[in-house]
């Protein structure tokens, strides 16, 4: 349990990460709220603001005991009063550590963002007022973050088969009715994927350090050329705003 506890100063060995790691000098002292999340940022409250950490591709957070020796790739270390510290590793510096002061939703990287796709907020008149007169490809506005954050490739692709939505559609010609049985379809393809502890390609392991098995469910990512799940046609893969697209030529209309 890190809720409650003090910070008793931050240890920074490399500053060079995504962006520059620049925070207050008065971070020391100060007592740790609740861990929270906005899109792909974890959010570590204290009491004059929050700290931003991105995690990059690779990177993650330990909970280690203060005094472990740091490897090649442990960046920065928030240190705990009780002896403890949380530390970042990430070898391929992508992540990042920012500031902000309350309110945290100030912060650049977090004020343009979307509704959370599990959120009430994300539902099928947001997604329609978004859409409305858009030529763009119903994929492409589904993984814009200032729409809706976290579908990513991967989940954008189940999601329009699971709606039975073909990707390079219009998004404004899809009717409000057809947008709602996608918003259903993401929510769906996300919980599956929350259950199944996420999707593991490479690197990636939970908390626990698991991997995530929902890779073993993926009906149309990765199977271009296969048959599809329902009607057995075969499944085009096709390129999309400069990511691998798969759909079904039949399901998807």
């Amino acid at each position: 349990m890190l809720t409650g506890r003090r910070l008793r100063r931050v240890v920074v060995r490399n500053a060079a990460l995504r962006w520059p790691v620049e925070l207050p000098a008065s971070l020391g002292g100060q007592r740790l709220g609740p861990i929270g999340r906005r899109a792909k940022y974890l959010l570590l409250p204290v009491e004059s603001g929050s700290l931003i950490v991105h995690l990059g591709m690779s990177g993650h957070l330990s909970v280690v005991p203060a005094d472990t020796p740091p490897g090649k790739h442990d960046h920065v270390d928030f240190e705990l009063d009780d002896g403890r510290a949380v530390r970042l590793t990430d070898p391929r510096r992508f992540g990042s550590v920012h500031w902000q002061a309350h309110p945290v939703e100030d912060h650049w990287l977090l004020g343009d963002l979307g509704p959370e796709p599990l959120s009430r907020d994300f539902d099928a008149a947001h997604l329609a007022a978004c859409a409305r007169r858009r030529k763009v490809a119903v994929k492409n506005l589904l993984m814009n973050a200032k729409v809706v954050v976290g579908v990513g490739n991967i989940y954008a692709n189940e999601a329009l088969f699971l709606a039975g939505i073909r990707p390079r559609v219009a998004a404004g010609r899809l009717t409000r009715s057809r947008l709602g049985e996608l918003v259903a379809a993401v929510k769906a393809t996300l919980a599956s994927a929350i259950q199944s502890g996420g999707t593991t390609l490479r690197d990636f392991t939970g908390a626990d350090g698991r991997p995530g098995y929902f890779v073993h469910e993926l009906v149309v990512y990765g199977r271009g050329g296969e048959p599809c799940v329902r009607c057995a046609a075969t499944l085009k893969e096709v390129w999309l705003a400069g990511r691998t697209t798969v759909y079904c030529p039949q399901c998807q209309i």
